[in-house]
């Protein structure tokens, strides 16, 4: 939750999502982007083999329930809390801040997926250390095709809203994703899902 990897996935989220794209305002002058769910989320970093480079980073944010109502979870700033009901708030945790080191990103096509199934594998590791069984999440719909792709699956939960860029609010079950991506893509599952050893 804390530490030197959190400093560095806040510093690349600030090269993508302030200096990149522009979408948020960062923190003054100190090059990182981070807010007040930073603190209740679980981070994974994604590193170069050579070198130890951050290249990618997502988060998990831990959400909760508050008089009747779920809370906590960044896509309540542009959903209405009607969208997550059905989802167990004890064992569901939103995808945010999934971000890709744009020098990476530019060696092509090939690169940039096998960067985005990479981070998956580091979410799908920390969900079942946690003992998740759902995800939440906004987003494009260019991940959402690459993620069907791999057979992971999310099911819209409401129409698409504006939240820096068009999203679609969506939500996976992780098992059966465990079992989806077993079945369609038994080798691209292999990569994402494998877990690590005991």
């Amino acid at each position: 939750r804390g530490g030197t990897a959190l400093r560095e996935a806040q510093r690349l989220r600030h090269q993508v999502f302030c200096r990149e794209r522009g979408i948020l305002p960062g923190q003054g002058d100190n090059g990182v982007e981070s807010d007040e769910f930073d603190r209740a989320s679980h981070h994974v970093v994604l590193r170069q083999r050579r070198g130890g480079d951050v290249v990618g980073t997502a988060r998990l944010v831990i959400g909760y329930w508050h008089q009747g109502r779920p809370e906590g979870f960044p896509m309540l700033h542009y959903c209405g809390p009607e969208t997550l009901r059905g989802l167990p708030m004890g064992t569901t945790a939103e995808i945010s801040r999934f971000a890709l080191s744009k020098a990476r990103r530019q060696q092509g096509e090939a690169a940039d997926r096998l960067l985005r199934y990479g981070l998956m594998r580091g979410i799908l590791r920390a969900s079942l250390d946690l003992g998740l069984t759902h995800w939440c999440a906004l987003m494009e719909a260019s991940l959402l095709r690459l993620l069907r792709g791999a057979g992971v699956e999310f099911a819209p939960l409401g129409p698409a809203v504006e939240a820096h860029g068009i999203r679609l609010p969506s939500a996976a079950a992780i098992p059966g994703v465990l079992e989806s991506g077993a079945s369609r893509c038994p080798d691209l599952y292999r990569f994402v899902a494998e877990r690590r050893a005991a």
